[in-house]
């Protein structure tokens, strides 16, 4: 079936290269519907951009004769992605706010399609906080970005700003479009990360040294593979992966709430360093040190095991649970144990103690527990080799599970 693109032209002086997109896309056979903005119509054509994606272009919102034809709604969900190319500061501010005032913000926020944006503009419009905060909202939201590139201005400002080249634009729509045929097309998944913290008082908390990294890399190779992934992250460093959504958490609490609220899914995959208590009670005030007396004594209770929490869910149990154990000793029994007491299908194992360096390290080395006493050691690998070879296991186990299901 011929894969279908919907590309929003806005108001830019980059909006020629979106000509050269349309064209390399329509060598790839990739079928290309246009949405041409008012400000968009003033650097390109109407008739220019017809010509090249041999579709008709739609501009304005209420447009009689276009909405029987085609009406935003279906327009915005008739395409496999929904790319917006050059993505100008007026046009990711009002996507990031969910402002629908003209054709191409109202098709933006009614689509269910993933959608790519190839940010343009000034370098100091870019670096604003202003346009910060916008294009870190949009990455929570879950929206995929391709530069931009740094270089010269038509405005005769260097820095960066300048829109991706169209060669990089058209690459990163086919590997989108390539995940939506990946091993593992039309599953749901949910993939925790980080650590989580849990405060004491309004200046104080208990952590651990996650760094999210593994978490972050497994989240992302589920979506290499055509997966629709919520990310759920506690405080990390580490960039947002390009996942369908990424949500923001502190606590233990908070995970286990913003996992249920992503359920159902196929796969539930618990990387994240979950403390395992937290202070019974949070001081409304900072805890002053008073000279001469003891330290003052914190009661704990224990947070919720969201791993055996998901994995013993009813009618919504995802159909694989894989929990990762992080040990310093005893790894082999450890993971054993954990496989049995907390009713998921998975544990990967892994070796956390300080001379491992796997805390905020680049590589891991892991072993694989599945039911029926099968497991497996990995050698050392990079934490993306870790999910990509993660990711090949999930693939086979729903590759075998298709097989028993339909054999005579």
């Amino acid at each position: 079936m011929t894969k279908r693109v919907l590309l929003i032209i806005a108001g830019g002086i980059a909006a020629y290269k979106s000509l050269d997109v349309i064209r390399r896309l329509r060598e790839r056979e990739i079928g290309v519907r246009c949405i041409l903005t008012n400000a968009g119509s003033q650097f390109v054509t109407p008739l220019s951009v017809a010509s090249l994606s041999g579709d008709k272009v739609f501009t304005e919102l209420f447009s009689l004769t276009d909405e029987a034809e085609m009406g935003h709604i279906k327009l915005s969900r008739d395409a496999d992605l929904v790319v917006v190319a050059p993505a100008t500061a007026d046009l990711l501010g009002k996507m990031a706010n969910g402002l629908a005032d003209d054709l191409a913000t109202t098709a933006l926020l009614a689509t269910d399609k993933p959608v790519l944006i190839a940010p343009a503009m000034n370098p100091e419009m870019w670096a604003h906080p202003a346009t910060k905060r916008n294009v870190e909202q949009l990455m929570r939201d879950g929206i995929h970005v391709v530069g931009p590139n740094e270089g010269e201005m038509a405005c005769g400002e260097i820095g960066l700003g300048r829109m991706a080249e169209p060669d990089e634009i058209v690459q990163a729509i086919c590997r989108h479009l390539q995940s939506s045929l990946g091993p593992l097309a039309g599953k749901r998944a949910i993939v925790t990360s980080g650590p989580t913290i849990e405060a004491i008082d309004p200046v104080r908390f208990l952590s651990n040294h996650s760094s999210g990294k593994q978490g972050h890399a497994v989240a992302e190779a589920l979506h290499k593979a055509g997966v629709d992934v919520t990310l759920v992250s506690g405080p990390v460093r580490e960039p947002a992966p390009n996942v369908d959504k990424v949500v923001e958490i502190s606590s233990a609490v908070e995970m286990l709430q913003a996992c249920e609220q992503a359920l159902p899914v196929d796969i539930v995959v618990c990387v994240a360093a979950v403390a395992d208590w937290r202070p019974a009670d949070q001081q409304a005030q900072k805890l002053k040190k008073q000279a001469g007396e003891e330290p003052p004594s914190i009661r704990f209770v224990e947070n919720p095991d969201i791993l055996k929490t998901l994995a013993g869910l009813d009618s919504a149990r995802p159909q694989l649970v894989i929990g990762f154990a992080a040990e310093t000793e005893n790894i082999e029994q450890n993971a054993e144990r954990k496989l049995q007491t907390k009713g998921c299908d998975w544990v990967v194992a892994n070796n956390v103690s300080a001379e491992q360096n796997t805390f905020g390290g680049v590589h891991n080395e892991v072993m694989l527990f599945r039911r029926g006493n099968r497991v497996e050691a990995w050698p050392k690998l990079t934490k993306q080799a870790v999910a990509d070879q993660l990711v090949r296991r999930i693939a086979e186990h729903f590759d075998q599970r298709r097989d028993t299901d339909t054999a005579p």
